[in-house]
């Protein structure tokens, strides 16, 4: 597997589309936190949830999520991906864009780049750990994030 990209700029400038669950049901939401590393001799990737999120219980109740990155063209698209809820409304109809079932998970054919992890761990963040200005200024009366670490199993 390869994956070559300006590793700082890949979810904060392009974001992307953290994605859980099968064809039959699933959702997704545009994140703009997250990294990619090795831990545990593994490839991986992390992601960040709140705890409020319907993706987050996709992200409980699946084995596999993808993150998937786009084009400068759907930045307005995920844009409306990233302030609608799944729960409210058919994000996938409104969105435009178009599903894609891969191995291990879904996501859409408009992808430049598709990582298809393994869910390896699920820690939430405690603001009670974070540097005051950090816990204050990102959860003073927010729910919390989860953070999730992927094997990056495939890259598509």
């Amino acid at each position: 597997m390869e994956f070559n990209t300006n590793i700082f700029d890949q979810y904060d400038k392009k974001w992307a589309l953290l994605t859980a669950g099968d064809k039959s049901n699933f959702n997704t939401m545009t994140i703009s936190w997250g990294g990619l590393g090795t831990i545990w001799n593994k490839p991986v990737a992390t992601v960040y949830v709140r705890t409020s999120r319907y993706t987050h219980e996709f992200m409980d109740n699946n084995e596999y999520f993808t993150v998937s990155f786009y084009p400068e063209e759907y930045k307005k698209t995920l844009g409306v991906l990233g302030s609608k809820s799944g729960r409210d409304m058919d994000k996938m109809n409104e969105s435009g864009l178009n599903p894609k079932e891969v191995e291990h998970g879904m996501t859409f054919a408009e992808a430049e780049v598709t990582l298809v992890c393994r869910k390896l761990m699920c820690q939430p963040l405690e603001p009670s750990n974070m540097n005051p200005d950090i816990a204050e200024q990102f959860y003073g009366k927010e729910a919390q994030h989860d953070m999730y670490i992927g094997e990056v199993v495939g890259i598509i």
